[in-house]
């Protein structure tokens, strides 16, 4: 056990966002959105930030956590780091104009087998004192030793799937999502350190991924209005590669409640356990 578990619970000082036309637009635009509500700034109301954009206001909050020094990361672990899963739930939209004030949290540092995680939990709230989005991430620091517990494989459930949509990862996607995200992480633009921490070239974010799904679930249950998407989760099961095709498959879990996974194409899940929520 490397990471501090008496930092569970300890909060940090809160972060501002100033949110702009650009940096939205630009962030739908890194994962080849085309939904008007997001882009049209002459439509009624004009345009709002898409949900999945609480991952830029809040991501140099998330970072305060991961720089402490008090909780154990090295610069040796950085190569081994990998993003393992997202949860958010979103409140109220975000428009151009707002000033999103972010304060982050250490929810639970967990020791597994194959390495250890840490949940850093995120509340986030408008210039009104207003909740817009909360947030858990889960980063998974990789053991050593690198490998993976053999499990026995699961048996396929029965599921009917009621959207499957397949999108296409561009080659340059990692670059104009680093830019519009914030997250420079060489793993995914520079192709040596991807392979130095094991991977054949740069791999897409996990949330880059997420944000694709996000695309299906908003087009597909919401019927293109993007603040009838409630909550979005998933587990980033497996790096996705630019120039792949990722094909989202969803079935219904109750009247509002959708379960999906996210497929490479040779079949393997790159995303698992997602959950979305709606309103009706």
């Amino acid at each position: 056990m490397v990471l501090n578990k008496t930092m569970v619970g300890r909060m940090y000082e809160p972060v501002t966002f100033e949110v702009t036309a650009e940096g939205t637009k630009n962030f739908a635009l890194a994962y080849n959105e085309d939904n008007p509500w997001f882009l049209d700034e002459k439509r009624p109301g004009g345009i709002i930030a898409p949900p999945m954009f609480g991952v830029v206001y809040s991501f140099d909050a998330m970072g305060k956590p991961m720089g402490d020094p008090a909780l154990g990361v090295d610069p040796e672990m950085v190569l081994r780091l990998v993003h393992g899963e997202e949860d958010l739930t979103f409140i109220r939209p975000v428009r151009p104009g707002d000033r999103i004030t972010t304060i982050p949290f250490i929810e639970r540092i967990e020791e597994k087998t194959t390495g250890e995680t840490i949940v850093i939990g995120m509340i986030s709230k408008n210039q009104k004192g207003e909740e817009v989005q909360r947030g858990l991430a889960t980063i998974f620091i990789r053991g050593r030793a690198g490998k993976k517990e053999q499990k026995p494989p699961e048996p396929e459930p029965q599921r009917m799937i009621v959207v499957e949509k397949t999108q296409k990862i561009d080659n340059d996607q990692t670059y104009r999502y680093a830019d519009a995200s914030g997250d420079h992480n060489p793993i995914h633009i520079d192709e040596n350190v991807a392979k130095m921490a094991g991977f054949p070239t740069v791999i897409v974010h996990g949330l880059c991924t997420m944000s694709f799904t996000s695309k299906v679930m908003i087009d597909e249950l919401c019927k293109g209005d993007p603040t009838k998407l409630k909550r979005l989760r998933a587990r980033f099961s497996k790096p996705v590669l630019p120039g792949q095709a990722i094909t989202t498959k969803v079935w219904k879990e109750s009247e509002s409640v959708f379960g999906f996974e996210t497929y490479n194409p040779d079949g393997a899940a790159v995303v698992k356990n997602g959950l979305c929520e709606t309103i009706a």
